[in-house]
């Protein structure tokens, strides 16, 4: 079962389900890995520490998810041709 997308993911369980988030994550700015390994912390918390503010950090959480989405729509598209 898919986690639930809040901004109290931590980094760590989003890497883990959704490793495309990698990608989203380090074109807004926002650290997700050192060394090949999962930051700490919550998504809330590492997007604070680049300056987010609430309004931000929900605009991030529903890109985010839309950006999941099309990946993962992309991937049906490519079992069924």
């Amino acid at each position: 079962m898919k986690l639930v997308i809040d901004k109290t993911i931590t980094i760590e369980d989003l890497v883990r389900e959704y490793p495309e988030s990698v990608t989203f994550l380090m074109e807004k700015g926002i650290k997700c890995l050192v060394c090949g390994e999962p930051i700490w912390g919550t998504l809330e918390s590492s997007a604070r520490e680049k300056g987010y503010d609430e309004t931000q950090i929900d605009g991030l959480l529903t890109e985010l998810k839309e950006y999941l989405a099309r990946r993962e729509e992309a991937k049906g598209d490519e079992g069924t041709g």
